[in-house]
């Protein structure tokens, strides 16, 4: 067993305590990394709030990116040695992976909401007794994680760990629902609703494939300000009138809209800002939306969920990483980092919106 220290969980909506904890070898299909950053994400923060309480405790994060020091018997993909961003885990065999759409795996809820493995075992434990893991097939909120095989991308020794670290989860989610499922053309009207870290990935590539406007909403000045230094033609607060302010910039309704926001009324307004035929990507984790059919008929309007951006990661990461080296996709621009042990003040930061990306590091 190893030493680590672990970001632990006691139960649901219980505060993120930073403990010693023990971490036991990778299984067949699994790799020890030596965690470098981890991202944090709203998705954390919401599933800690809602975790059932019968997996608790539990270690979260899934935006990691650190050094493959062992891996199992059965794994070929990475080495020790490794430089590696850390993603979700999918299962590779199912109709959904063979078609390059792993986000959708049959196994996805196994493999990274379970609270372990799918034989039901943790490799985390705490004072001896189970600590429940495999958060997104790795719970990088530790420095050391046990990762599933099909969770890791190699990435160049050069890529700083801060713009790594959020490829896994928030930049391919925005960045992919733009390129790899609306797939806009030069000249595309395109509206973000939510300028947080998912709304402004989503906002770079789309200025990085030439839409135009990209018009970003959102309640704080600092991240509207930011969203235009990335290439937004505006950015407007979330008040009264947004929708006709909308259709006014986008020449009479947008043809794509992002809603990052997970707000049901947020959603409804989106439906609103759209031209006859647009498109409405879906990325928040909220409640029931209630849509009115008829306008949603009326406009043809197609509404899509998306997942992790529908993308491959193997493939798609080295894409960000390509468009970043380019000064595509400046994500860098979106981190503040912050030492693993202040967690808790990261997590304050980005809830005030002080702070778009909060990126832990590890001594």
């Amino acid at each position: 067993m190893r030493r680590v220290r672990a970001a632990v969980v006691a139960a649901p909506g219980a505060p993120f305590t930073v403990r010693d904890a023990e971490l036991g070898d990778p299984g067949p299909r699994e790799a020890l990394v030596r965690m470098v950053a981890v991202g944090v994400c709203h998705t954390d923060l919401g599933m800690r709030d809602t975790w059932p309480r019968q997996l608790t405790p539990m270690v979260f994060g899934h935006e990691g990116t650190g050094l493959v020091e062992a891996v199992g018997a059965e794994v070929t993909g990475v080495a020790p040695g490794d430089r590696v961003c850390l993603t979700f885990a999918s299962c590779g065999a199912c109709g959904e992976c063979a078609a390059d759409h792993p986000a959708y795996c049959h196994a996805a809820r196994t493999l990274n909401f379970s609270g372990g493995r799918a034989d039901g075992t943790t490799p985390l434990s705490l004072n001896g007794a189970p600590l429940r893991a495999g958060f997104f097939g790795q719970s990088s909120f530790a420095t050391y994680a046990v990762v599933h095989e099909r969770g890791m991308v190699r990435v160049p020794p050069g890529l700083p760990a801060e713009v790594a670290a959020p490829l896994g989860c928030g930049g391919q989610t925005g960045a992919g629902t733009v390129l790899n499922r609306l797939r806009p053309g030069p000249g595309s009207s395109l509206v973000v609703l939510g300028a947080g870290g998912v709304g402004l990935s989503a906002l770079m590539a789309a200025v990085a494939v030439g839409c135009g406007p990209v018009v970003a909403v959102d309640p704080v000045a600092s991240r509207r300000a930011l969203a235009v230094e990335l290439g937004a033609t505006a950015a407007l607060p979330p008040g009264g009138g947004l929708v006709a302010v909308l259709r006014e910039l986008t020449g009479g309704g947008a043809q794509y809209v992002v809603e990052t926001t997970g707000r049901p009324e947020m959603a409804r307004r989106a439906v609103g800002a759209l031209r006859p035929r647009g498109e409405l990507a879906l990325l928040g984790l909220g409640g029931e939306v209630a849509f009115d059919v008829m306008e949603l008929l009326a406009k043809g309007v197609r509404v899509h969920g998306v997942i992790e951006g529908d993308s491959d990661p193997g493939r798609f990461v080295p894409e960000l990483i390509g468009l970043h080296r380019r000064g595509l996709f400046p994500i860098d621009r979106l981190v503040t980092t912050f030492p693993f042990e202040e967690i808790d003040a990261a997590v304050t930061a980005m809830r005030d919106g002080s702070v778009v990306k909060p990126v832990l590091t590890f001594a």
